[in-house]
């Protein structure tokens, strides 16, 4: 099952939000070398605010072992300020029902068949938390094989914005337009075999809306 924890309630799930940051050092900073800021190793950047939803998957000991970042286009957001021209002149999505999702990952450490169950709920997740909130669309970026990986090949289609920009050598990012709708979410649940709502924290009435 997949917590939605933000500021507001992450003192119900004890060291949930520093966790996740442990996580994240490991699979961002330790495994990929990103440059990323980091603390006592824990990773985090300027748009881990109060404003800031976390879609979050524990293990029995309640330690994080898959996580995405979710983002209010609302407010100044990672793709605007880093990599604006991405999108090739294209106007930047700047609304309440556009949110960018970031920063998804998942523990390495574990065996293969665990971490395709957990990016299984990740996904149905981000579509749920979508559904519940209104949200038509969300934005990311990533490299195109990364996309295929995580998106494409698990049943959510993807629509590219802008052109494909240069990281590092050899290694190019995409702008992706992240549909969210029931048609996709079902899509996912199938490719993955989850025949259940996956987030924890909401309620009965809201799980039955999307279940």
């Amino acid at each position: 099952m997949i917590i939605a924890a933000s500021i507001e309630n992450a003192h119900f799930y004890g060291d949930i939000i520093p966790s996740m940051y442990r996580l994240r050092y490991h699979g961002f900073k330790q495994r990929q070398n990103y440059n990323v800021p980091s603390y006592r190793d824990m990773e985090y950047d300027a748009y881990d605010t109060p404003a800031t939803t976390y879609l979050v998957w524990r293990d029995k000991n309640k330690i994080v072992r898959g996580c995405a970042r979710l983002f209010p286009t609302t407010r100044p957001y990672m793709i605007e300020e880093l990599w604006p021209e991405a999108l090739n002149g294209a106007p930047l999505p700047k609304m309440p029902d556009v949110w960018e999702a970031s920063r998804m990952c998942i523990d390495k450490r574990l065996p293969a068949h665990e971490r395709r169950r957990i990016h299984g709920e990740i996904l149905c997740a981000l579509q749920e938390f979508g559904l519940l909130r209104g949200i038509d669309w969300m934005v990311g970026v990533m490299t195109l094989p990364i996309w295929r990986a995580c998106f494409i090949n698990a049943g959510w289609p993807i629509e590219f914005l802008g052109v494909a920009l240069e990281l590092q050598p050899k290694e190019k990012i995409l702008v992706g337009k992240m549909k969210i709708s029931s048609h996709i979410l079902k899509s996912v649940r199938e490719k993955f075999g989850i025949d259940y709502a996956v987030l924890e924290n909401v309620s009965t009435e809201s799980n039955q809306k999307i279940a």
